[in-house]
């Protein structure tokens, strides 16, 4: 039988496949810009059928799940989420989206070890001369997700583009239970726009590149802001290793900074395991043989990260305690994010030979009376840890730099009140000594 023989006869409605599931399944509804549209829908119309279909995504940029707006109690879907989106924040505030703490390069081994999974419903590229679907712009842990369930649907979208490998960047169609045709256009996502203050942090760290480094960018204004200038800078055979493709990369390809001729792992390749942004970095991606899809538990081990010179990550976080403790994902309790690959970046680049981590933020937020800190005596109450205080090393806010590595507790307060806000200062040097980690000869410029 023809590749083309066989698609034609798994070829199904959206309604057909979403058929297959019932009351009590687990469900993958795929990760990032390229999560389940039409099946979703044809899902949700059989709402009245089904009890405790519990679902997965990973940072939802599709629009609500249309299993959602179906079923606003939670009884007929639970809907779960890896790492939050704004999407599945709102949804989370409601009662309606549930959390899954991760390490995300431990995620391909979660679903091959431990995760129960009865459907999985993947977006892909249309179908190649071979037989491959390719997972498009979130290589990330779909492999490892169809190697775990028990039926596959594939939801093919014309709109996908063609991301090249790396490995596990794709699925053959003998694998495939069900195929979905259908068409929308890719989420439009661009990187929010860097504040003055944004700019001034990422001037700071671009002081630390040099010709040859190797760059991972995180979420934000602040990482963007990096990205653009190093696309302004005068900066050579710079390398990508990452965990997100963004659109500031493309400037930074286009500007003639990227080569990855000095990697010692993928030269002369930009790695990365998902991508998020506008048509600009789709169009870029797709069929490019500069870039190599790979999934998570390679982009972001840290034992692969480490063997990569000169390796430079760059984070935000939310806010930062006296001990060094770092909140990334949390507002208290409230999560707003998830831990990604912070973590693992955090590690992998402190153990690179030249490299640095550094994680970055305002050293406020808010105006006039409503100013506040983002370093505090203690993290908010029920903020979670992202990233502990024995893995951190530069710290950075718009007043300055500095690295914590082999930092006592005192010198630790002394360095992170030294890039507070002025307005706190005082206050988090009280703060410090009623923790027991002043000392009187302390000094703060």
């Amino acid at each position: 039988m023809s590749y083309a023989e066989e698609y034609k006869q798994k070829l199904v409605s959206a309604e057909q496949a979403a058929a297959i599931v019932k009351s009590g399944d687990w469900v993958e509804y795929g990760q990032f810009a390229v999560q389940t549209v039409a099946v979703d829908k044809a899902l949700a119309a059989r709402k009245d059928e089904l009890m405790n279909v519990k679902v997965r995504g990973t940072t939802r940029s599709t629009g609500v799940p249309e299993i959602v707006k179906a079923d606003p109690t939670a009884t007929h879907f639970i809907y779960n989420n890896l790492h939050f989106s704004g999407i599945d924040r709102k949804l989370h505030d409601q009662g309606l989206c549930w959390f899954v703490p991760i390490n995300y390069h431990e995620v391909p081994g979660y679903y091959r070890r431990f995760m129960e999974l009865d459907v999985a419903i993947m977006v892909v590229a249309p179908m190649d001369e071979h037989g491959y679907f390719n997972f498009s712009t979130s290589n990330s842990f779909s492999r490892a997700i169809c190697d775990q369930a028990k039926k596959i649907i594939v939801e093919v979208n014309d709109k996908c583009p063609r991301c090249l490998g790396g490995t596990e960047e794709a699925i053959h169609i003998s694998e495939v239970d069900y195929i979905v045709e259908t068409s929308w256009g890719m989420p439009q996502l661009p990187a929010a726009a860097p504040s003055d203050v944004d700019q001034q942090i990422a001037s700071l760290i671009m002081n630390e590149i040099q010709d040859g480094s190797c760059i991972q960018l995180g979420i934000g204004g602040m990482p963007n802001a990096v990205g653009m200038m190093i696309a302004q800078s005068d900066l050579k055979d710079l390398g990508i290793h990452t965990e997100m493709f963004v659109d500031s990369m493309v400037e930074m390809y286009n500007a003639g900074r990227l080569t990855g001729a000095k990697k010692n792992l993928d030269r002369n390749k930009i790695v990365y395991t998902f991508a998020l942004g506008t048509q600009k970095t789709y169009d870029f991606l797709h069929n490019n043989p500069a870039c190599a899809a790979y999934p998570v538990n390679y982009t972001n081990d840290p034992c692969v990260v480490r063997q990569i010179d000169d390796f430079i990550a760059i984070n935000n976080c939310v806010e930062v305690d006296l001990f060094g403790q770092v909140c990334s994902e949390s507002a208290g309790p409230r999560q707003i994010s998830g831990t990604g690959g912070q973590a693992d970046f955090t590690i992998g680049a402190y153990e690179s030979k030249g490299g640095k981590a550094f994680i970055c933020m305002t050293s406020a937020y808010g105006k006039g009376d409503q100013l506040k800190s983002r370093i505090n005596k203690l993290l908010a109450p029920g903020a979670i840890v992202t990233v502990p205080r024995s893995m951190v090393s530069y710290l950075v806010t718009e007043y300055g730099m500095v690295n914590l590595k082999g930092k006592s507790t005192w010198e630790r307060a002394e360095g992170i009140i030294s890039i507070a806000h002025p307005n706190f200062r005082d206050g988090l040097i009280k703060d410090a000594e009623d923790l027991g980690v002043w000392r009187r000869s302390n000094k703060i410029s």
